[in-house]
């Protein structure tokens, strides 16, 4: 009387890796979310190589980790991949202060942010 396995909430042709806990803001993060969103694997992993921005290395591994969940785990062809989705989440935000003019305090928030890649294996056009 085990209980059912939960379903695969993706289809069968997408695979996907998730990264919490990246020091930067939502905000910034999109920013490199947004690069890469709709592209060719090939095209959005070189995107990120040559980005200038701080996180693009950590978001470059969540890349790379949705592309590996994507072969090992369900069989997809690496040259047919596209990221499908890309989409960034708040995570917690760190609380300091730091002082001020006449006894006073400055908040400063130093916020956390999460990024969920799906990569999907579509059919080349061009080949059919």
């Amino acid at each position: 009387m085990s209980q059912k396995a939960n379903p695969r909430r993706l289809a069968d042709n997408e695979a996907k890796a998730t990264i919490r806990m990246l020091r930067v803001s939502p905000q910034k993060l999109n920013l490199l979310a947004q690069l890469i969103r709709g592209k060719k694997v090939s095209a959005a992993l070189a995107d990120l190589e040559f980005s200038r921005k701080r996180i693009s290395t950590e978001v470059r591994k969540a890349l790379e980790s949705a592309i590996a969940n994507a072969e090992n785990n369900h069989d997809l062809d690496v040259d047919d991949l596209v990221v499908a989705q890309a989409w960034v989440g708040k995570d917690m935000v760190m609380k300091r202060f730091s002082p001020r003019a006449r006894g006073r305090a400055g908040r400063i928030e130093k916020p956390f942010s999460n990024i969920t890649i799906v990569v999907r294996e579509v059919a080349d056009e061009a080949a059919a």
